[in-house]
């Protein structure tokens, strides 16, 4: 047993000098190896054939090959990371997939080493007070008021099914002081709705799904072309539910929807939300981050939100994932609350995040924006969105200018919708599609796609602001030069 003890040692991280050393000299090979995956990089994809890329993987042994770690190391960058989307390409422009910050890539080998678990402060000490900490900063900076608080979350989806389940709850308790937690869904479940833009993400319905309200609980209102919630309906379609015997409980409104990056009529929103007595969610995902630039106002209305979901894997160019879920009130998170005898007790007087949160074990993931703000600072990274958002008018103005494309939509954020056009190509829809697809797995760009008044578009996320205007004009070029061979 004693000898076996001694050969498992050199898998783990140890306490002391020679722990230390083995630590600093593998992640040092690891630094060197993907310093050359870097350095070698000419395109956003290798242009390997899909199959034959699945094929290597699934050739390798996961079974009897017991190699040195230096040489899983070096093998790992030559397959995966050679082959990989790279995200720091300026022709990567087709999701909401940031390049990462430098300070998150640190912080992130910081979280993985030390592997603290968010769930119980005696668990994660000072990682309990740092995640406080920056929840803290970012209800400040939405000023959602003294009564605010947050949890870390791993993205959008989970942040607005917590914001929705924590709504369908309160209405419950404000209904009939029924405790969903307790008893289930009370005997009006399959009337309760939530009122949402046809634009907002598809989230919300599969949401209502996970709740056991079902899609058909989303009351989905008209979008205008520019991709934001007509507000104008909002009175006419929570009338007519309540006409029917229904129970609207909740309005999402969302910061910087999917595909035009449009922002909703927060205020509006939150007057309606008000009027009615409904729990207010905002959808920030995409378009929180402004609340760090010059473009903030059009976040106006956030701070009456009851809930609010942040990405912080988005435009905080964060690694992922990381994301919050912010409340107005953080007497909601009640809701959601179960002592645990081994976990969190009631007698304890040390916070455990546990308390607040759908999940248990829980990632570090604060620490990544807890120094990049100290590194980058939030004025930076409100003069990056200006530079970002001023880009794609730009971009678009570019689009708008080049007889082959036509620009599909009013850029809203930082998203470019627009197709190519080609008088030989007898169906345009297939050639869009067809571009994209040839554009990724030859190499040349990873590009979006999506339905734009019932046309196939291409997409650019602008979210890169290092990028300049000549890797634009030089990506539309190779586009174009795709386009016309394909339309042949």
């Amino acid at each position: 047993p004693e000898a076996s003890n001694e050969q498992w040692k050199k898998h783990f991280i140890h306490t002391g000098h020679l722990g230390s050393q083995e630590f600093a000299q593998v992640m040092n090979h690891t630094t060197a190896a993907m310093k050359a995956v870097f350095e070698q990089v000419n395109a956003p994809y290798s242009g390997l054939e899909p199959k034959i890329l699945e094929n290597a993987i699934n050739a390798v042994d996961l079974d009897n090959k017991n190699a040195s770690l230096h040489d899983v190391i070096s093998d790992t960058a030559e397959l995966i990371a050679k082959n990989s989307i790279i995200v720091q390409h300026p022709d990567c422009i087709a999701h909401l997939h940031t390049p990462p910050l430098m300070s998150s890539v640190v912080a992130e080998a910081i979280i993985a080493s030390l592997n603290q678990s968010m769930d119980s402060w005696d668990q994660s000490s000072a990682a309990t007070f740092v995640e406080q900490k920056v929840v803290d900063w970012m209800c400040d900076k939405y000023q959602l008021g003294a009564q605010a608080d947050g949890i870390f979350t791993s993205g959008g989806t989970q942040s607005n099914q917590m914001g929705l389940l924590l709504a369908r709850d309160w209405i419950a308790d404000k209904l009939s002081g029924h405790s969903i937690q307790k008893l289930g869904l009370p005997d009006y479940a399959d009337k309760l709705r939530i009122v949402c833009s046809k634009k907002s993400h598809f989230t919300v319905q599969k949401s209502a799904s996970w709740m056991g309200l079902g899609e058909k609980a989303t009351l989905a209102v008209d979008a205008l072309p520019n991709g934001t919630m007509d507000v104008t309906q909002l009175d006419a379609v929570i009338h007519q539910a309540k006409a029917e015997g229904l129970i609207p409980f909740a309005i999402v409104g969302t910061a910087g929807t999917t595909d035009h990056g449009a922002i909703d009529d927060l205020v509006a929103i939150a007057d309606v939300a008000q009027q009615y007595d409904l729990w207010m969610h905002v959808d920030s995902a995409y378009g929180g981050a402004l609340i760090l630039s010059s473009h903030k106002q059009r976040l106006q209305g956030i701070e009456r939100a009851h809930s609010v979901s942040v990405d912080f894997h988005k435009l905080f160019f964060q690694t992922i994932s990381c994301g919050a879920l912010l409340l107005k009130d953080k007497h909601n998170f009640k809701y959601l609350l179960h002592h645990a005898d081994y976990l969190n007790r009631e007698h304890d007087t040390l916070p455990n995040l546990v308390d607040k949160s759908i999940a248990t074990t829980k990632r570090f993931d604060a620490l990544k924006v807890f120094m990049t703000m100290q590194n980058v600072g939030p004025q930076q990274m409100g003069a990056m969105y200006d530079h970002l958002l001023e880009q794609t008018q730009q971009v678009a103005q570019l689009v708008r200018q080049h007889d082959a494309f036509e620009l599909l939509a009013e850029p809203c954020l930082s998203t470019v919708l627009f197709r190519a056009v080609n008088t030989q190509a007898s169906d345009l829809d297939e050639l869009n599609k067809t571009v994209r697809l040839q554009a990724l797995v030859r190499g040349v760009a990873v590009l979006g796609e999506t339905i734009v008044d019932g046309k196939t578009a291409l997409k650019f996320t602008i979210l890169n602001p290092c990028l300049k205007i000549s890797d634009f004009e030089s990506l539309l070029a190779k586009i174009e030069t795709l386009a016309v061979e394909l339309a042949k």
